[in-house]
């Protein structure tokens, strides 16, 4: 685990100095005058880097639905403005706030990212698709651009020690899944998504290892009997699924987690939104919890 942690932190470049902040992103070197006081997030998983910082963004792209972000992170930042949607941030409502940094998704704002940069110095990670070991080297690069990076750096091996603890406590050689539903379907999250990644770092099996091209699988009932998780969890978006669909059908009684009574619902924003090292330990948590 040490050779991890040492990978992570040397993978990252970022050089201090009196008249600058500059770190490697992925559109090439993010340079900032001085330690910024205001910042504007553009994906969910920024929120966790700085609240593992103790720093409040002033504006969020939080889909317009402040219970996306979960209790354990809000509560430990102050109220936020809304700046519109991850996919389409609202540039109006960003300039309104006169950030002094954005921290923004390479997949969805690399398109807009020439507009961000009139606005404020603009940071640009991997956040949506990203993997579990994206994330932490993620997390190091925000707290090197807020001057937080030995800071980062400790809680990152605490991260480390906490997860390692928690693999140890659960120790199974079953197999889980995580997978989002909805009125159109279900969607697998593969072992190169990020709870994927969390599942494998805890020491624990996928029941599609060969599935580590994308991150997110379209199932059928049928795709899902033949994954046969048996451990299952589902993040239901909505209040009617496709789930309910799948329950009235004789082949899902068939799926071990089903059978042996595993199958659990949980929450989606937790799983498959709130990405980063609080998120994380909590889903280790319930994992610790569901193993029978």
């Amino acid at each position: 685990m040490i050779k991890f942690i040492s990978a992570l932190l040397f993978s990252v470049i970022a050089t201090t100095s009196s008249a600058a902040i500059e770190v490697q992103d992925e559109m090439g070197t993010f340079s900032i005058e001085q330690t910024p006081q205001k910042i504007v997030v553009l994906e969910y998983s920024f929120i966790d880097a700085l609240a593992t910082l103790g720093i409040s963004p002033v504006g969020i792209a939080d889909d317009g639905k402040t219970h996306s972000v979960i209790s354990q992170i809000s509560e430990k930042i102050k109220p936020w403005v809304s700046v519109g949607t991850r996919s389409t941030p609202n540039l109006e409502i960003i300039a309104s706030l006169k950030p002094d940094m954005i921290i923004a998704d390479f997949e969805r704002h690399a398109t807009i990212y020439e507009d961000l940069k009139k606005i404020a110095p603009t940071l640009v990670l991997k956040s949506r698709g990203e993997t579990y070991a994206d994330n932490l080297v993620s997390m190091v690069k925000v707290g090197q651009a807020v001057n937080q990076e030995e800071k980062i750096k400790q809680r990152l091996a605490q991260h480390n020690q906490r997860m390692d603890a928690f693999a140890k406590e659960i120790n199974s050689d079953k197999t889980f899944m995580f997978s989002v539903a909805n009125a159109k379907g279900i969607w697998m999250h593969s072992p190169v998504a990020y709870a994927g990644g969390v599942i494998s770092r805890l020491g624990l099996n996928s029941p599609i290892p060969e599935e580590d091209q994308k991150a997110y699988i379209s199932a059928t009932l049928e795709r899902l009997v033949k994954a046969n998780p048996e451990y299952l969890l589902v993040g239901k978006y909505g209040e009617e699924t496709i789930i309910d669909s799948f329950e009235k059908n004789p082949l899902w009684n068939t799926i071990s987690s089903i059978k042996e009574k595993t199958y659990t619902e949980t929450n989606p924003f937790l799983w498959s939104k709130n990405r980063g090292m609080i998120a994380a330990e909590i889903m280790a948590q319930e994992l610790k919890t569901l193993i029978k």
